[in-house]
């Protein structure tokens, strides 16, 4: 079984968006021993954003590949029936040539992310790692500190979010949010 361990619990469960009527999204940093999530909405009054939730889905890496696909998808499924988001963002795949394999793994994990969201009704923004690093900070080549920096500005955080995987899954929901609100290129919920 998956250990979900959320780091930030602010706010209320509930409808698919807040009561002043905004979209909630949920950002996805993808893995197969640990996916990070954050659920973020924007502020009803103001140009803030709400933090909700953010943590980790832990996954047993004793597990075979499949099962703890199976634990991704019941625990993913469990998150978003609490938080109730109307749209998902995640990283697109990065395949380093020294890599390959990597790649491949994570585009299992990725694809049961994209399932469940497709099941659930959920609108899909897919962001590349340079643009969420472009548009948190302005440079697509962005270092950790630099990244850690921007979210707890734009969030007003006191710490940066820890672990690098809910850091991660808070930058890309942060990124879908933004690019949720440019004019509509190309097809439909695929933004980045």
């Amino acid at each position: 079984m998956a250990d979900i361990a959320p780091s930030c619990a602010h706010a209320a469960r509930g409808a698919r968006c807040d009561p002043s009527g905004k979209q909630r999204f949920i950002g996805i940093d993808t893995g197969l021993r640990r996916t990070g999530y954050a659920i973020l909405s924007e502020q009803s009054v103001g140009p803030g954003l709400n933090l909700h939730e953010a943590g980790v889905i832990r996954l047993d890496s004793d597990q075979s590949i499949e099962n703890r696909l199976v634990e991704l998808e019941r625990s993913l499924r469990q998150i978003i029936d609490q938080h109730r988001p109307t749209v998902l963002a995640c990283e697109e795949l990065y395949a380093h040539y020294k890599h390959p394999r990597t790649a491949i793994l994570m585009g299992h994990a990725r694809g049961v992310v994209l399932l469940t969201a497709a099941q659930l009704r959920l609108r899909v923004i897919s962001v590349s790692a340079t643009r969420v690093k472009k548009t948190l900070t302005g440079n697509g080549h962005a270092g950790k500190q630099q990244m850690q920096t921007a979210i707890s500005m734009t969030l007003g955080l006191c710490h940066a979010p820890e672990p690098d995987d809910v850091a991660d899954a808070i930058a890309i929901a942060l990124a879908g949010i933004r690019l949720d609100q440019l004019p509509l290129r190309g097809v439909r919920g695929r933004r980045g």
